[in-house]
């Protein structure tokens, strides 16, 4: 009740609690009021400073706020399905690079599948923040 009240929305709605705090959990009662967190990570904390514990409650999130998320999360592709990409292994002794096809997106970061050779099977790169994609395991 104090959880809903705290965070403006009954449970179950959306900034509310997914559900009611389990009344399984056998916690001490708290001999000071406790200290309700703001929602951080789609979910809220509800802390007992005296005694030490902490319990984190799921929230349920906006739409909104999930396609926000969403959005800002995934950054923008720098390789696209289709583009011709330089294909690298190198190591501190030796590199060698050839030619590929993506055979899907890719930010920086990304593992894509690139495809040099039509007959043989894809292999598994990194792109670069150039836009170049290296095989893992070499540095």
């Amino acid at each position: 009740m104090r959880v809903a009240a705290a965070l403006g929305a009954p449970i179950g709605a959306p900034g509310g609690a997914v559900r009611g705090i389990d009344r399984r959990l056998k916690l001490a009662a708290c001999p000071a009021p406790v200290t309700i967190e703001p929602p951080a990570m789609a979910a809220a904390t509800v802390r007992c400073d005296p005694l030490g514990w902490r319990i984190r409650v799921p929230l349920v999130m906006p739409a909104t706020a999930l396609a926000t998320r969403a959005a800002a999360e995934k950054p923008e592709p720098i390789i696209r399905k289709g583009d011709q990409v330089e294909l690298t292994a190198a190591s501190a002794c030796f590199s060698v690079s050839t030619i590929g096809i993506a055979e899907q997106d890719g930010a920086a970061g990304d593992r894509i599948r690139i495809r040099s050779d039509r007959k043989g099977p894809p292999v598994i790169g990194i792109v670069g923040e150039d836009g170049s994609v290296s095989l893992p395991g070499f540095k």
